[in-house]
């Protein structure tokens, strides 16, 4: 008997092609609001960034916690 060995990538590349033939479709794009001048897109997005940063203080990190990403000069 044969066995099969695959990667986690070769897992991840399958089941994702697997939902492309389910005919599941992705989501759509969140639209551009075209109308806000770009003082207000600014806004926007200046509150985005606050209320975003509010929800994440809401849960307290251990300062031992790993970073996603290392920058190195």
């Amino acid at each position: 008997m044969a066995t099969l060995k695959l990667t986690r990538r070769e897992i991840a590349a399958a089941l994702s092609g697997s939902a492309v033939l389910l005919g599941q479709t992705p989501a759509p794009p969140v639209p551009q609001n075209p109308a806000l001048s770009p003082d207000d897109e600014l806004k926007a997005a200046r509150e985005a960034i606050h209320q975003n940063s509010e929800q994440l203080a809401k849960f307290p990190l251990p300062m031992s916690t790993e970073p996603a990403v290392h920058f190195k000069t």
